[in-house]
């Protein structure tokens, strides 16, 4: 008899051994995704300490399109982006009388801008790292271009000089390096112009930026307003059901997305990668999900939703939704990344993978997964070749 309940026992503390150690498997399950497409794209990068984003996702996204029309893998220079930035910045913020968005913030267009008027350049030509670190570090650099165009509006000399523009150039050239007049590439000479015309030939006329806002006629082009929209560059306006039409055909069609969004909300998670927009309204949660939260507080909820292990039911993102959260400065001009593919996860949701630039240390290397909601609800705008516009889509703005 008592090797029959010594047998029991041990059974019954191996069972309770197995349902705790499955139990603690499940809670660390969390979120589980499975890439479904991934388009070519170069490696990660990272940004650092640099409020250059826009540089970075422009450059990405570009660099893929590389890939896609056959010049293979390039690795273009961002700080040759940011260099000419800052300068025709300085020069539009002079003319403007101090009354424009200054610093290291920009858009996607602005990348373009400085290829049309400048060429391009490689990374292993400009790095941009003139300053004695391995990474990209601009708050002293920054605050000295702040500093110096904010003396030359003051007008001390109650004349500006011809020359202030030369010590603007000088100052960004002592931080990031003189642009080189020449550099070679797989045993060819190039200049930055030549560069751009003659390898890349990058059409920009091939390229669209789209957004998604309420209070400007759709199918028209405005100047979406944000601070780091300081050239006033335009998107074609759709209904948010199109332009996530023309995000899921892009991919569909092995075409990357160029995408800048807001990642201040409580349901971005970059270290445990993903972002979701949870739904914390008590009232629209499903009978399933109202069942977990019986004898919680609203604020509980809320709490234990956003910081939940696994899936959770989002919330339904709306035009007017959307356009609330614009208008009352829940979304910002924030991030610019670059999305490269499509996931699920193990419930089956679809997600979009973002390729980031802040490094490669963290859970997926430098990749994020962000949920349909997310990206409904977080997009700013997004930059596309027009062969990603689905026909009807494409009529209907004239391209």
């Amino acid at each position: 008899m008592n090797k029959l309940i010594s047998t029991v026992l041990i059974m019954l503390i191996s069972l309770g051994a197995f349902a705790q150690e499955k139990a603690k498997e499940e809670k660390q399950e969390g979120y589980v995704f499975t890439d479904t497409k991934v388009i070519p794209h170069t490696s990660v990068k990272s940004q650092y300490r640099s409020g250059t984003c826009w540089s970075f996702s422009a450059i990405s996204f570009i660099e893929a399109e590389l890939m896609r029309t056959g010049q293979g893998d390039v690795d273009l220079s961002e700080m040759f982006a940011v260099h000419h930035t800052y300068y025709d910045k300085s020069i539009q913020y002079v003319r403007m009388h101090g009354n424009l968005n200054y610093g290291a913030g920009a858009g996607f267009g602005d990348v373009f801008h400085v290829m049309k008027k400048y060429g391009m350049i490689t990374e292993e030509a400009y790095s941009g790292l003139n300053y004695g670190t391995d990474n990209h570090v601009h708050g002293e650099m920054d605050a000295m271009l702040m500093a110096m165009v904010q003396s030359v509006i003051k007008d001390k000399n109650r004349t500006l000089t011809p020359v202030w523009p030369k010590a603007i150039e000088a100052t960004i050239s002592t931080y990031l390096g003189p642009i080189p007049e020449d550099f070679e590439y797989k045993g060819a000479k190039y200049t930055p112009r030549s560069f751009a015309d003659d390898f890349m030939k990058f059409n920009f006329d091939d390229y669209v930026f789209l957004t998604s806002y309420s209070h400007h006629p759709f199918y028209e082009e405005f100047a979406v307003e944000v601070p780091d929209n300081w050239a006033l560059d335009l998107s074609y306006n759709l209904p948010l059901n199109e332009l996530m039409e023309v995000i899921d055909n892009a991919i569909a069609n092995d075409m990357t997305i160029a995408w800048a969004a807001d990642v201040s909300e409580k349901g971005f998670k970059w270290s445990k990668g993903y972002a979701v927009v949870p739904e914390t309204d008590v009232k629209n949660l499903s009978d399933l999900e109202q069942s977990k939260w019986e004898d919680k507080s609203a604020k509980d909820i809320k709490k234990g939703l956003l910081s939940a292990e696994g899936p959770v039911q989002e919330k339904e993102i709306t035009q007017e939704v959307r356009q609330m959260a614009f208008d009352n400065y829940q979304t910002t001009d924030d991030h610019g990344m670059h999305i490269i593919g499509i996931a699920k996860d193990q419930n089956g949701n679809v997600y979009y993978k973002i390729k980031n630039s802040w490094g490669t240390d963290q859970k997926y290397d430098g990749y994020f997964y962000a949920s349909k909601a997310f990206v409904e609800y977080k997009t700013m705008d997004i930059v596309i070749h027009k062969d990603a516009l689905p026909k009807s889509i494409k009529k209907k703005l004239g391209l």
